[in-house]
């Protein structure tokens, strides 16, 4: 069943408060085996012009991946998960996010297409602080397989 181009812009209730930890980071960063010092210590991050380390790029899907969730449990969207494979992951950051930040995470959906059969849902998540600085905005594509 294709899916309803009427949810794209639907959004949804922010996320509770995450609190960035600095060992968060520094464990993201060791996943990544990436070695950058900027990650790790806050000498090395204030020496290149941070208030404290930060987080790599790509650590924007901790908080991402769990607030894009409540899009796929809708009801409303029907989407089958058991068909579906990621199709595309694109950050946009607004400055780097680091230790101490307190983020909310607001997903949107942005778009609904099906091509060949396969359904298309891109959405977005918008991370900002809870004083509502925008820190970083995600989008993801998930592809639903069609049955044929």
């Amino acid at each position: 069943m294709a899916l309803d181009a009427g949810l794209v812009g639907r959004s949804y209730p922010p996320s509770a408060v995450y609190e960035v930890g600095r060992e968060k980071i520094a464990e993201f960063a060791a996943a990544l085996a990436d070695p950058d010092p900027v990650y790790r210590d806050a000498a090395a991050a204030r020496a290149a012009g941070h208030p404290d380390v930060i987080a790599p790029p790509t650590f924007a899907i901790v908080l991402s991946l769990g607030a894009g969730n409540v899009v796929v449990d809708d009801p409303d969207v029907g989407i089958d998960y058991s068909r579906v494979v990621h199709g595309e992951q694109r950050f946009t950051h607004h400055r780097p996010i680091r230790a101490g930040d307190r983020l909310v995470a607001t997903a949107t959906i942005d778009a609904v297409k099906t091509v060949a059969g396969n359904d298309m849902l891109t959405t977005r998540v918008d991370l900002v602080t809870e004083d509502g600085e925008p820190v970083c905005t995600t989008r993801s594509m998930l592809v639903a397989r069609g049955a044929a």
